[in-house]
């Protein structure tokens, strides 16, 4: 176990998590713009981007890039100098650091050394967009980018189809139209947003069904960030029902066929049964090529 008092001085530095604007820049705190201006060092995803903000706000802390490609070397650095007692402030390219943002393993790395992570409140795109769909913010699900490849993508989308609370996903405006039709072929026609641009000048909310927005968008072109809001299904499953949520549509298959001992076609007929689909569309998802 472990306890975090945030505020209590120690001789180790604190990683501060520090939202920036997701487009409009009067949405940067006064605490925001203190402590990047106080920390020893600010972590960013793109110094190139970084720059143009930090610069806009006179700051000059000294800027390290953090992304994929350098995350092992960089997480080295950043617990280094945390432990000879610098804060670091860690910033993503926009919004919430750490949310769908390799942010994430710096925050984690911190953690296992048993150093503070201290987050400031801040802009955050899917909660901008989840408040504003008019959907339900009783119980929600934060998804974010689901798979590129079309079957790993299907699987997600057939395992996220049974689960009450509304559902938040990033997605580019150029999958948008085939997200949006998975989603028809899996989920049914549900209600549905898309929330586009939020705090920008050409901010857009699409609320309907997932039949009227696929038909009022079809000849329309998509620009700019996008997140989905999506309703969750009424027909409620509860969750320990869902033993096979964690299963590929394969590893569903395998495990009627090797723990039960059934043969394929009956197997695959199960699993149809457990996720609300047809047979034949997890006979697709498992024999036709990518």
């Amino acid at each position: 176990m472990q306890i975090q008092k945030s505020y209590e001085k120690t001789e180790q530095g604190v990683l501060y998590l520090i939202p920036t604007p997701i487009g409009n820049l009067e949405d940067m705190t006064f605490r925001a713009v203190r402590m990047l201006k106080e920390v020893s060092m600010i972590a960013a995803e793109d110094t190139r981007h970084s720059k143009k903000l930090l610069s806009h706000f006179d700051i000059h802390t000294p800027l390290i890039s953090y992304h994929e490609h350098s995350k092992q070397s960089r997480i080295d650095l950043l617990i280094e100098k945390l432990e000879k007692g610098e804060d670091i402030g860690l910033i993503s390219d926009a919004g919430m650091p750490a949310i769908s943002d390799p942010g994430y393993d710096v925050v984690r790395a911190a953690i296992e050394e048993n150093l503070k992570v201290v987050t400031l409140p801040g802009a955050n795109a899917a909660l901008c967009a989840l408040v504003s769909s008019g959907l339900s913010t009783d119980e929600y699900l934060f998804y974010g980018f689901l798979p590129r490849k079309k079957k790993d993508r299907e699987e997600e989308v057939t395992r996220l189809a049974k689960l009450k609370g509304t559902q938040i996903f990033y997605e580019s405006p150029y999958r948008l139209k085939d997200t949006l039709s998975e989603f028809m072929k899996i989920y049914g026609d549900r209600q549905v947003v898309i929330a586009r641009e939020i705090t920008k000048l050409y901010e857009e909310f699409i609320r309907g069904s997932l039949a009227e927005v696929i038909e009022g968008i079809k000849d329309l072109e998509i620009k700019g960030e996008c997140c989905l809001i999506v309703e969750g299904t009424s027909n409620h499953v509860e969750v320990e029902d869902l033993w096979w949520r964690h299963l590929s549509i394969p590893e569903h298959v395998s495990y009627y066929e090797e723990k039960k001992e059934l043969q394929n076609k009956a197997a695959m007929k199960e699993v149809a049964n457990d996720r609300g689909m047809s047979r034949r569309d997890i006979y697709q998802i498992i024999h036709v090529k990518k």
